[in-house]
């Protein structure tokens, strides 16, 4: 009789016990589906992350269609990307100088585009490579850039490097980010001894300070992103992170966050519309007082918005704001 009460009281507790899984079970995904959906953003963001650095290791390759151009000018056969985001990342200055001689842009004495920045050096310094590539050209230009050497990268760019006294790396070597290149010298079209440093996209000029920090031995950011019409920006890797994790959301919550942030710009531009900063043109004879004394504000206002001393001098045609 005990034997058959106790298989009587087990039986009754496994069909209790069975009946009870379902719900169980239904709860026990219920408090798993918010740490799910968690961990599916956190593997989309990993998974984005490989296949972003896979597609940063093959991004020349991409916007490339051969290797053979010889030309260093712009490409005639290359469709330029709308927009395009360089890693700086695991880079190397190409000089430890800090002086900047001349800067990019257009030169009113020689009445030309400088497609480049100048950096002080002294004859045979060792110039070195931004980033890992591959030598694209090596060569002389009796009336160019000298001994150049111009170097292919995987982010995308291709880095110029002009009026070597000696050229160390043939065509078609595969360098390491840091590694010599050239040595210094003022050969080709040139005055002085010193570096020519340039930095192109698909043929394209960027301005080498817009990626480059040389008076800090640093890049500018860990991304710069390229932009086919309008200008550029730089990214840390924060940022970085922060779109590949809005990348990761559902397309619910990609329209939630496309909403908010429509609401919020639409919210930040009546905000720019209601306070316009204005601007004044210095004429001749004039002072901060008097353009304060104009305006109705003060001096401090005024060298506050424009990051001047009340010592600082003015010259005819500066813009200060005032308001």
């Amino acid at each position: 009789m005990m034997i058959k009460h106790i298989l009587k009281h087990t039986a009754a507790t496994l069909m209790l016990t069975a009946l009870a899984l379902p719900s169980y079970g239904q709860d026990l995904l219920a408090r798993q589906a918010p740490i799910d959906k968690k961990m599916r953003a956190v593997d989309s963001v990993a998974i984005q992350r490989l296949l972003e650095r896979e597609n940063i290791a093959d991004l020349s390759s991409t916007l490339y269609p051969d290797w053979e151009s010889t030309s260093i000018n712009r490409y005639a056969n290359v469709e330029l990307p709308q927009e395009v985001k360089i890693d700086l990342r695991h880079f190397c200055m190409p000089t430890a100088n800090r002086i900047v001689t001349s800067s990019y842009g257009y030169r009113p004495r020689f009445k030309r585009q400088h497609k480049g920045i100048d950096v002080n050096a002294y004859k045979g310094d060792t110039i070195r490579a931004a980033f890992d590539g591959k030598v694209r050209i090596s060569e002389f230009q009796a009336s160019g850039y000298g001994n150049v050497v111009v170097l292919r990268h995987p982010n995308g760019l291709e880095t110029v490097y002009g009026h070597f006294s000696k050229r160390l790396v043939p065509v078609g070597v595969e360098v390491k980010a840091g590694d010599p290149i050239g040595l210094a010298g003022s050969t080709g079209r040139s005055t002085a001894t010193h570096l020519h440093f340039e930095t192109r996209l698909c043929g394209e000029y960027i301005d080498p300070a817009l990626l480059f920090d040389f008076k800090a031995q640093d890049v500018t950011g860990d991304f710069y992103v390229w932009r086919k019409h309008g200008r550029g920006k730089v990214l840390d890797q924060h940022e970085a992170d922060t779109q590949l994790a809005e990348n990761a959301t559902t397309p619910e919550e990609q329209s939630s966050t496309e909403a908010q942030a429509t609401t919020k710009t639409k919210a930040n531009s009546n905000a720019r519309n209601n306070v316009r900063t204005r601007n004044h043109k210095v004429k001749k004879g004039e002072t901060l007082y008097s353009i304060a004394r104009a305006h109705g504000t003060t001096v401090d206002k005024i060298c506050r918005m424009n990051g001047l001393s009340s010592r600082a001098k003015i010259r005819p045609g500066q813009i200060l704001k005032y308001s």
